[in-house]
């Protein structure tokens, strides 16, 4: 069998194609410093987490969604992109994110208490309790979660289970502000932006003492 030779300027031509195609990679790898897609995620998040803390939204922003071009499921970054439309007042924005970070994480407290604010917020008082139940089975610790549900159930009518809820609330936390029973709880979302240290670190959650008191 005779074989057909490849001409020397092909075999040449593809020998150029595969160098450059190598060095196109060395060189795309060489300007993220080596890092993976799961370090550069973190390292937009915590540019993200150090504009919000400063207050420059835009900034945050800007990173925030950078992480989500390395980690499209990132629940942190989906959180606090939610908390920043929910603080603008752009309730659809800021639910579209607590769910997907919630789709990341369905245990995501931050943004279980924040969308149960949401909720409250939109008059959507049914599942606003389902997710201040979920929270404080996840958290039931929270002073918070326990007077917001207690808030929102003595609303419906259900004074007994809300008394109980506000009963909890106040043996956990003494010195938490109870308003009038006929107040629903606040919709205001917390201030500060997650970066999924646990709870023990300051303002990394969200607030366990809302004001509930009526605006």
């Amino acid at each position: 069998m005779i074989r057909a030779m490849t001409p020397p300027a092909a075999r040449t031509s593809r020998r150029l194609g595969a160098l450059i195609a190598a060095l196109t990679l060395v060189v795309a790898v060489a300007a993220c410093g080596g890092k993976s897609e799961a370090q550069l995620a973190n390292d937009a998040l915590q540019a993200g987490i150090v504009a919000h803390t400063a207050g420059n939204i835009v900034e945050a922003q800007k990173q925030y969604n950078e992480c989500l071009k390395h980690d499209i499921t990132n629940k942190i970054c989906h959180y606090n992109l939610g908390l920043i439309a929910q603080t603008a007042g752009d309730a659809v924005t800021a639910e579209n994110e607590y769910r997907l970070s919630l789709s990341a994480d369905p245990n995501y407290t931050p943004a279980i208490f924040n969308l149960a604010l949401l909720r409250a917020g939109l008059g959507d008082t049914a599942q606003a309790i389902t997710l201040y139940q979920k929270y404080t089975q996840l958290l039931p610790n929270d002073s918070g979660g326990h007077l917001n549900l207690g808030l929102l159930l003595i609303q419906t009518g259900d004074k007994a289970n809300g008394d109980k809820e506000i009963a909890i609330a106040i043996k956990l936390d003494p010195k938490i502000s109870v308003p009038q029973t006929s107040a629903p709880p606040s919709s205001a979302p917390s201030a500060a932006p997650s970066s999924g240290a646990p709870s023990t670190e300051p303002s990394v959650e969200p607030s366990a003492k809302p004001t509930a008191k009526p605006s």
